[in-house]
């Protein structure tokens, strides 16, 4: 029986709301207003060390703890290098050709607990530190084009590129991987530092608990640069199960809660609690549908055109809502270059029209439409997505036999070539060269052997790419020239279709209407500060 989007919004909803009803309790008095409890979909805590930071659930303790140089306002992406707001460094400045750049740190600044002034020493240690192949996180990439750190003085820093770089600091610099470590704290402490960090932020830390429903405690910095936090303590804890982790925020356990990204969870947490406050930052992760090039029919534009009007891609948002937004290009609405609704060329929008699918169809030679094997995650973000998909497709005449597997093996089987229509869902930094190397360029090709990248579909090997214009953006220290290069190799993917971006999908945290956090949030990574944040 075929599932269409009011099956996968209603079953959802459903499940999620006969389990709640069942276990759910009377709220909960409320409680002191000297800690914010914030809970995550994670065991436990992995490490407090950002250089080795895999699980999005740590990162938030990792900001609150440390800061960057630079940042961007509160609540959203900077979206052009004058937006940057100072940090650690009071100012900044950029060569001609964006190769190196200088930054005046901010005086007087003092590590936690008693670990002296933060100058360009630990500045120089931690940029070296992230470059050291022995170091295990996984944003390495953002320094592979830096050749060189050097103080220049008690509070300056050079920073050499070996390519130009006008997206340095979108990229790099405000990335949570980037927070300033003191030098004296992670020698002292060597791999206890994991476990017990030191930084100048807004919180410092107190205890981390073995068990997770306590987690990470910490306790604000009264002497913290940009003024105290408005509320004492900020309290990070886990809870895997989501049942457990929603019950938690409705009886007034925790005020804040990592969201489930499938359809029908907000709409059912509404009914609970109508007063629920929901924040969403986009692009979150980027999902989009790759067409192997290299199988029969696909490598036919008209029938890959096809594809592109008859899928429903405001529908899927509409079913993802609020959590998703729609893309046009393969970077994302506010990443800088990107396409939007305004924006796209008329001919590239492929809005839907399933009319002219099946014209496309015919005159590739497939009046009565095909058949394909592919496969998904039973992850619900891509499980959702890619029934709704299957549905619209049967309506143009191609059914796609959909099996569904476990999320590993899935991207197990994606890194080995054996999808046709292999999905991808990934966060980038607002670089917006990396989404089209990462998913596009040539030396990204997927190998059989699994020792390829994530260019599912091909491009550049199968038909010719946009690896001419990377290299020339890549090269080009000109923000703006950069960013209509870009914009040039976005028109040729949208022309060339090698993938179709369906939607991004933003990271959800549910709220108590209690808690007020100072600004609104609109785009930014899976985490935002809480030093402004206040329970009523």
């Amino acid at each position: 029986m075929p599932f269409t989007r009011r099956d996968v919004l209603g079953a959802s909803a459903a499940l999620l709301g006969a389990g709640l009803t069942a276990t759910l309790g009377t709220r909960a008095s409320a409680q002191s207003t000297d800690t914010i409890r914030i809970a995550f979909a994670a065991r436990n805590n992995r490490t407090l060390d950002p250089s080795n930071s895999i699980q999005g659930a740590d990162n938030w303790s990792i900001v609150h703890i440390h800061d960057t140089l630079v940042a961007s306002p509160n609540g959203r992406f900077a979206e052009r290098p004058e937006e940057f707001v100072p940090q650690l460094a009071e100012s900044w400045t950029m060569s001609p050709d964006a190769r190196t750049w200088n930054f005046k740190l901010r005086q007087g600044v003092q590590f936690h607990k008693g670990y002296g002034e933060m100058t360009s020493d630990d500045v120089v240690f931690t940029l070296n530190r992230m470059r050291d192949p022995k170091q295990v996180g996984g944003n390495k990439v953002l320094y592979q084009n830096i050749i060189d750190v050097q103080p220049d003085g008690t509070y300056g820093v050079k920073v050499s590129l070996q390519q130009p770089d006008p997206l340095l600091l979108s990229g790099t610099i405000q990335d949570y991987s980037c927070v300033i470590l003191s030098r004296k704290a992670v020698q002292e402490k060597g791999e206890a530092i994991q476990r017990d960090p030191v930084g100048t932020g807004a919180y410092q830390f107190v205890s981390i608990d073995p068990d997770p429903s306590k987690g990470i405690m910490m306790t604000a910095n009264p002497d913290y640069f940009g003024g105290a936090p408005v509320t004492k303590n900020l309290q990070v804890i886990y809870i895997l199960d989501t049942t457990a982790r929603t019950l938690a925020l409705l009886s007034g356990d925790v005020h804040m809660i990592e969201g489930v990204r499938a359809p029908g969870w907000v709409p059912a947490m509404k009914q609970k609690n109508p007063n629920l406050l929901f924040d969403v930052a986009a692009p979150g992760s980027l999902f989009t549908m790759s067409f192997n090039l290299t199988r029969k029919p696909l490598d036919d534009l008209r029938v890959r055109q096809a594809f592109a009007y008859a899928i429903d891609r405001d529908a899927i948002v509409e079913a993802m809502a609020p959590i998703s937004r729609r893309t046009y290009g393969l970077n994302p609405p506010g990443f800088p270059g990107s396409y939007t609704a305004d924006t796209v060329p008329e001919e590239l929008r492929y809005s839907f029209d399933p009319d002219k699918a099946k014209a496309l169809l015919a005159e590739a030679g497939h009046p009565d439409g095909f058949t394909l094997d592919a496969y998904t995650s039973q992850r619900e973000d891509y499980s959702a997505a890619m029934l709704v998909v299957q549905e619209q497709l049967r309506n143009i005449g191609v059914n796609i036999n959909l099996q569904m597997i476990d999320h590993t093996t899935f991207h197990a089987n994606n890194r080995k070539d054996m999808n046709t229509l292999p999905q991808n869902s990934s966060a980038y930094p607002p670089v917006p060269t990396l989404p089209l190397a990462d998913i596009l360029s040539k030396t990204a090709e997927v190998k059989s052997d699994g020792s390829g990248g994530t260019n599912y579909s091909h491009y550049g090997v199968a038909i010719p790419g946009i690896d001419d214009l990377l290299d020339r953006a890549g090269n080009e220290p000109d923000y703006d020239k950069r960013l209509a290069l870009i914009q040039e190799a976005e028109r040729k993917v949208m022309t060339d279709l090698p993938v179709l971006p369906i939607a991004t999908n933003g990271y959800l945290i549910a709220r108590d209407p209690r808690v007020t956090l100072g600004y609104e949030v609109s785009s930014g990574y899976a985490y935002w500060r809480l030093d402004k944040a206040k329970i009523a």
